[in-house]
């Protein structure tokens, strides 16, 4: 193999599948650590306004902080996610009506209204065209140097398997939390801290990408149950995989054209949604 060869493979090759691998099993590990703090199968950063709030805080980033670097964009990005996602957590509490459905609708309407936000910033600065740009879920941009901030996601994940057992147990509601020992308040806490960093790294480093962690988790646990222990790095292993699978799709659909994976996981993740919510009615 030439040095050309060699270089395209380290510069081009390997950091898009590491990325692609890393934004699938983050993804997904973040869908599924939601979906146990709220109680609700179909509950996930796309249904919660995380991703949202994510972009909105991208592009905040990019119009009043110039300066900051793509660390500090995150850090803006990640603040901007958390607040939206909290505002979520604080509606579905107040909410009398526990609805499998009604729940994830609240936050897509909540995710709704703060893209619109982001959209009429967007046409406000003039920035719409780079915005759609930039906040597309795309690995077709990803080389060396642009991809590192994704990996801050490892560490997460891995803790996220050291609470593992906190978030299922959270699940059950804050009494039974409190009477097997479990800080409900801090490890609710500690979980919307983690999907949400992981929803800003993903979303400054290749854009939005819905419905992973919505549509693994549940798939899981219709083979394996609701034992998130047991479960969690298997999502995560078959989230970097169909995420994997659908770049290679959108790969050659068009070849040598490329169509954005966002749009390929969108078309296959809202059909099984649709799916997950006839099989939940019968």
């Amino acid at each position: 193999m030439d040095i050309e060869k060699l270089n395209i493979l380290f510069i081009s090759r390997f950091p898009r599948l590491i990325s692609i691998l890393v934004a699938g099993v983050g993804m997904s590990i973040a869908g599924v650590i939601m979906q146990q703090i709220s109680n609700n199968k179909f509950v996930s950063p796309t249904t919660s306004a995380t991703i949202d709030s994510a972009k909105l805080g991208a592009l905040f980033s990019t119009i009043f902080f110039v300066q900051v670097g793509i660390l500090g964009k995150m850090l803006i990005s990640f603040i901007f996610s958390i607040l939206g996602t909290f505002i979520f957590m604080k509606i579905m509490k107040k909410i009398k009506v526990k609805d499998n459905i009604f729940i994830p609708l609240i936050g897509i309407t909540l995710g709704g209204v703060i893209g619109a936000v982001t959209d009429f910033i967007g046409y406000r600065f003039n920035l719409i065209q780079n915005m759609t740009s930039f906040l597309q879920g795309n690995f077709s941009g990803v080389i060396r140097g642009n991809y590192e901030l994704i990996l801050l996601s490892i560490p997460l994940l891995v803790i996220s398997g050291l609470y593992a057992s906190k978030f299922t147990v959270i699940g059950m509601g804050e009494n039974i939390s409190t009477n097997l020992g479990v800080n409900f308040e801090r490890t609710l806490n500690i979980g919307v801290v983690i999907v949400s960093i992981i929803s800003s790294l993903v979303v400054i480093t290749v854009g939005s990408i819905p419905f992973v962690g919505l549509i693994i988790p549940n798939i899981v646990s219709i083979r394996n149950g609701d034992n998130l222990k047991n479960n969690i790095w298997e999502i995560g292993i078959l989230g970097g995989i169909f995420l994997l699978t659908c770049d290679i799709i959108g790969r050659l659909i068009i070849y040598p054209y490329e169509i954005p994976i966002n749009l390929i996981v969108g078309v296959i993740g809202s059909f099984v949604f649709l799916y997950l919510i006839f099989r939940g009615e019968k």
